[in-house]
């Protein structure tokens, strides 16, 4: 009776086991829910990713399911998977994440055999991404030697933007105008 008894443990340890996370995700951003499993032992496996957590066998409100390496269903384009799954990174990516994303995802991977599924619930928090704040830095420039330093560069320029020629004029872009004078860097 007691080795019946732990028989039946040992089942429901094994069918209720399943490893949880919280991910943050960026309003706007893409986020990565992850997923990994051991591809050197079990092979290219079927899995699927749902919107709850993983139930008792296959997924809730499955978003993607795969079968033996082919994506059969994908509830969006937005779910992606970006990894490397033949190497066991079956790690979901929604795009463009949004409020309404987050929440509990499931992730169950199908290993062959009674009650031994791989399953990771991951708790998808949203926040509000940060406004960017302009960057503003005072810097001296050091020379030793050098009485003079020209530059140019003419990379990502902007109508309005003041930029210099190979010469080292100062000039800005913008339609129809332009304004030159010389820019120069000396030492005292």
């Amino acid at each position: 009776m007691r080795g019946l008894c732990a028989i039946f443990l040992s089942i429901l340890t094994q069918v209720s086991s399943a490893t949880s996370s919280d991910v943050i995700g960026l309003v706007g951003y893409n986020v990565t829910l992850p997923c990994r499993y051991d591809t050197q032992t079990y092979g290219v496996l079927s899995f699927c990713w749902g919107r709850e957590q993983v139930p008792r066998s296959k997924c809730s409100n499955t978003v993607l399911s795969s079968q033996d390496g082919a994506v059969e269903f994908k509830q969006s384009s937005r779910y992606q998977l970006l990894g490397r799954e033949t190497e066991g990174d079956i790690s979901l990516t929604i795009l463009d994440a949004q409020w309404s994303d987050g929440g509990v995802y499931g992730c169950r991977v199908e290993i062959p055999g009674w009650f031994n599924d791989h399953k990771v619930n991951t708790n998808l928090i949203m926040e509000e991404a940060p406004t960017e704040q302009p960057v503003t830095t005072d810097w001296t420039l050091a020379t030793t030697g050098i009485d003079e330093i020209r530059t140019s560069a003419f990379e990502n320029v902007e109508v309005g933007d003041p930029v210099m020629d190979k010469f080292g004029s100062v000039q800005t872009m913008g339609e129809g105008c332009s304004r030159r004078g010389d820019l120069s860097i000396s030492t005292n």
